[in-house]
């Protein structure tokens, strides 16, 4: 049916609360007008007024509709989608989305598209399908990988239900990656509420703490999202983040009594304990010079706090991980690292290697010094 906009707009103007009847008449000079670009705008201030939410799902139905193959279609979904925020009832809000999907081109708009589908896989994963919602979000990637230049906008939307999915499903090392590709497709200080950034910084650290892949915390811990935990109840896992990439097993051991204030930390003391072990080997082979690493099992015992008869297995799993690449000398119980992983360093460790750096150099020094003298008394014979 259709519905003439212009008296539509008048009765809209006249029930409106008065603080909301100059920005509807506007509207209603921008589209008899037709300058579509400035109604787009003249949109969005109506959706951000906080007097319009009763007024955004019937506006968008009577009015947005009536012309919405005029509005940039990218546009035009992020209009429905903020509107669909005012809808309740799992059906209502589902049924609307698909909608407003439905009516996307895929071959023209690929952008609006893969926003809309995103958009509609988390509303699914709100209400509890998460096969329906990892079906979408393959298609939303599989699209995304296809899509030359896309806005921010979309590609946070795409890994912002990523993220959330696998956070359902508690998979960390695939929410530590998703989480980290949204939070660079958005601005958390001004995108974000303060307990929204606490909330991500917090989920990133433990994921990053229990991911049985994640060895590297490079980029989490320069992100400063992590400032979020400062001053929080959640402070001391910021440490222990810090201390994982240093490989310190005694701050492990002073900030383990901290561990039962979070439950999930808690119930995973081996798989931590373990890990810390990984971690303080990658530190002792990074700290030695490079023809200093052949280490006997006793040596990386004492370095990991373990027992030497479980040294061989633990070599085994950092070779596995690919955390180190070397061999083992199982008769001799040495173990030899040619290569460990590179991963951000601390204030020490970098003072660590400046001065490794610096012995290397006086060593270089005194390699050529000692090669001139030599050149030059074989020219005097």
């Amino acid at each position: 049916m259709t519905i003439d906009v212009d008296l539509y707009l008048s009765k809209t103007v006249s029930t409106a609360p008065a603080d909301l009847q100059p920005l509807l008449e506007k509207i209603r000079k921008l589209h008899s007008k037709k300058l579509w670009h400035q109604l787009t705008l003249a949109i969005f201030e109506f959706l951000d007024h906080p007097l319009s939410p009763p007024f955004q799902v019937d506006f968008f139905e009577n009015f947005v509709r009536e012309f919405e193959a005029k509005l940039n279609a990218l546009k035009l979904v992020e209009i429905g989608v903020r509107t669909s925020k005012q809808l309740s009832g799992p059906n209502t809000i589902l049924e609307f989305l698909s909608s407003l999907r439905s009516r996307i081109d895929q071959s023209t708009d690929g952008a609006a598209y893969i926003l809309a589908l995103a958009s509609l896989a988390h509303a699914k994963l709100a209400f509890g399908d998460l096969v329906g919602t990892k079906t979408d979000i393959d298609e939303c990637l599989k699209l995304l990988d296809n899509l030359e230049g896309a806005e921010r906008i979309v590609s946070a939307a795409v890994y912002g239900v990523a993220a959330d999915y696998y956070k359902a499903k508690a998979d960390y090392a695939p929410y530590y990656k998703n989480s980290l590709l949204y939070l660079a497709c958005v601005d958390p200080e001004t995108q974000m509420e303060p307990r929204e950034r606490l909330e991500r910084a917090h989920d990133l650290a433990v994921s990053a703490l229990l991911g049985d892949t994640i060895y590297n915390f490079g980029e989490l811990l320069m992100h400063p999202i992590l400032e979020a935990l400062e001053g929080s109840p959640f402070s001391w896992i910021k440490d222990l983040l810090f201390t994982f990439n240093e490989g310190n097993i005694g701050k492990f051991e002073s900030l383990s009594p901290q561990l039962p204030q979070e439950p999930i930390l808690a119930a995973n003391v081996a798989f931590l304990r373990q890990k810390i072990c990984l971690m303080a080997l990658i530190e002792a082979v990074f700290s030695r010079n490079a023809d200093e690493r052949t280490m006997s099992f006793q040596t990386i015992a004492e370095e990991t706090r373990l027992p030497q008869e479980e040294v061989e297995h633990l070599v085994m799993k950092a070779l596995s991980l690919n955390l180190i690449k070397g061999t083992l000398d199982q008769v001799d119980e040495k173990a030899q690292i040619t290569w460990v992983q590179p991963r951000v360093l601390s204030r020490a460790q970098i003072g660590s290697l400046a001065d490794r750096l610096d012995r290397w150099s006086t060593s270089l020094s005194n390699v050529e010094q000692f090669a001139q003298n030599q050149t030059a008394e074989a020219s005097a014979a």
